[in-house]
């Protein structure tokens, strides 16, 4: 409290009632009216003080009040009742476990795959996740530019461009004689309206997509303002030329889940894990000394049991031969090469002798992917009828879905 001097008198308090209150005293008498005046003061004072007083009292009930609320919901938060649950996002990587308002989580596409809409989201106070930038995904076509706001966007068009994302065309005209207007269009759009004062995009994949130029895109084509885009199917990459699509590796680039057991085999689209496990046998073939002549596990076990493995498109041609079996040296009089198996493997495939030595596995007709193919081609070393070797060939054919 501030005494100022410039008063003949003051005194507000009386420092034997009002004891902890800094007193001033003067021996000074006062006129009757500045004691009036003074008592006056005094009383104003007086209320302020009371009034704020109470002020405070109920500023700190409220802020009790707030961080008893935090507290509660913190608490139910933490105890999974209340937990905002972050959407996961299919072939990425998510950095952050927060769970609580205020905190954002990230996300990181795995390679081969494009991020769309925003990489970082955040928690809100209603316990759902939004987009932090509502531009991340890029939302504003041919140019224009994009403005993030709250739980929103615009864009700024470049010039000829109108619209929400700037995807409609505006038209460029040219005076002509006598008063009258022509208008143009820019390429991949065409003069449309009564008036044909607008422009009306040209859908080129329905156009031109399976024209006698060829296939605009060897597998989807996707209509955009004023052009066109080519896209690909997963496991595959767009080439540079932007309409032919690669296979992607899985194998060489590490995007598979294959165990240490397993053999990786990359195709067309995708991939397979293989395990390879070799029969054990009681007796082992050997030439020297030959099976005795009870023993028929012996004498029918193959010498050697090889493994193979093809990737080929869907409706692959036909006749096409796949895989070639041979020796080295003829040991025998005769050589004999068959097809294993039943079924499956007669309805698709031949064994044909190409030479003296080398017999071939032949696919008899274009099979629709995507389907697995197995044949077993056996190559035996006879002589004068009698086994000498025995060899099993096992080929397993990946077929894809499509044909490229």
């Amino acid at each position: 409290m501030t005494l100022l001097s410039s008063y003949p008198c003051i005194a507000l308090f009386n420092c034997s009632t009002a004891p902890g209150f800094p007193c001033f005293c003067w021996t000074k008498k006062c006129s009757p009216d500045m004691q009036s005046s003074l008592k006056q003061v005094q009383k104003l004072l007086s209320t302020h003080e009371a009034a704020y007083l109470q002020s405070l009292r109920t500023l700190r009930k409220k802020l009790n009040l707030l961080q008893n609320t935090a507290t509660k919901q913190t608490g139910k938060a933490n105890n999974g009742q209340h937990t905002a649950q972050t959407s996961e996002v299919a072939n990425s990587r998510k950095l952050g476990k927060a769970q609580n308002p205020g905190h954002e989580v990230h996300f990181l596409c795995d390679a081969g795959y494009e991020l769309v809409g925003a990489e970082s989201r955040m928690c809100q106070e209603s316990l759902t996740w939004s987009d932090i930038n509502e531009c991340a995904s890029s939302p504003c076509l041919n140019g224009g530019t994009c403005v993030d706001e709250m739980n929103q966007f615009s864009c700024t068009c470049t010039k000829g461009w109108a619209g929400a994302t700037c995807q409609s065309p505006v038209p460029t005209s040219t005076k002509q004689n006598r008063g009258t207007t022509h208008c143009t269009c820019d390429p991949g759009y065409t003069i449309s309206g009564r008036d044909g004062t607008s422009c009306k995009d040209i859908d080129e994949c329905e156009l031109f997509h399976m024209g006698q130029a060829g296939r605009l895109c060897i597998h989807a084509c996707v209509n955009t303002p004023g052009g066109y885009r080519c896209t690909c199917p997963a496991g595959y990459n767009l080439t540079r030329d932007g309409r032919n699509c690669k296979d992607i590796d899985e194998c060489a680039t590490r995007l598979n889940n294959c165990t240490r057991d397993q053999m990786c085999l990359n195709n067309y689209g995708g991939f397979q894990c293989v395990r390879v496990d070799c029969p054990a046998y009681e007796t082992p073939p050997t030439r020297n000394p030959p099976c005795s002549v009870d023993n028929k596990v012996c004498s029918q076990a193959p010498n050697s049991i090889s493994h193979h493995y093809l990737s080929v498109v869907s409706n692959l041609s036909a006749p096409r031969t796949m895989f070639r079996v041979s020796t080295l040296r003829l040991m025998g009089n005769t050589l004999r090469f068959s097809l294993l198996g039943r079924g499956q493997a007669e309805r698709h495939f031949t064994v044909q002798r190409s030479d003296r030595q080398t017999g071939q596995l032949v696919l008899g007709c274009p099979v629709q992917g995507p389907a697995t193919l197995e044949a077993e081609v056996e190559m035996t070393e006879l002589e004068k009828g009698v086994q000498l070797e025995r060899y099993i060939t096992k080929i397993t054919m990946f077929i894809s879905q499509y044909e490229f």
